[in-house]
């Protein structure tokens, strides 16, 4: 079986509890929250495909890393259904898929902005401006972030699409035409 296939399977199934349990939102941020950690600390996936971990612990690792608690029932539930399949190690995937599945049922875009420095407020509201017409009814989760190899200039992604006006990507242009010719 596709390993892609199994997280989003899973995804959308933890999706429609959700949704009838009213926690598909603040599902959504425990499975963020989540990709996050998971992302930041590369332990957390051995940890969690190790058999010799057990379950509880397991248990214990992804609860504190997605900062759930009691209220969290649907979580619980996932995780005595990732106990029972054996499918801990799988996790982060199942939380990635799942934050996707709950972007494409709620119309959200991930909104990226890459800039060489900070940008000025005014810079910032007008790009954000921007992106909102390219998305149309949509909602985006906006994020900026500071890359100074980009040298000057700026990237937007959103979800998967990518506009780059960054300095340091037409110097590459240039070098590849130069290049070509």
């Amino acid at each position: 079986m596709n390993e892609g296939l199994i997280p989003r399977r899973y995804a959308k199934a933890l999706y429609e509890v959700a949704a009838e349990h009213s926690q598909e939102t603040s599902l959504y941020g425990l499975m963020t929250t989540l990709l996050q950690e998971a992302d930041s600390h590369s332990g957390l996936q051995r940890t969690l495909a190790n058999p010799y971990v057990t379950n509880a612990d397991k248990d214990n690792l992804l609860t504190t890393a997605a900062g759930a608690d009691a209220s969290d029932t649907v979580f619980a539930q996932w995780l005595g259904l990732l106990a029972a399949n054996r499918r801990y190690g799988m996790a982060p995937d199942i939380a990635r898929a799942y934050v996707m599945c709950y972007r494409a049922e709620k119309n959200i875009f991930p909104v990226t902005v890459t800039s060489a420095a900070p940008l000025a407020p005014a810079e910032s509201e007008r790009i954000k401006a921007l992106i909102q017409t390219h998305i149309g009814d949509a909602t985006m989760e906006y994020k900026q972030q500071i890359d100074p190899a980009l040298i000057g200039g700026f990237t937007i992604d959103i979800a998967s699409e990518r506009l780059d006006t960054s300095v340091r990507n037409t110097l590459e242009q240039m070098r590849l035409q130069l290049t070509k010719n």
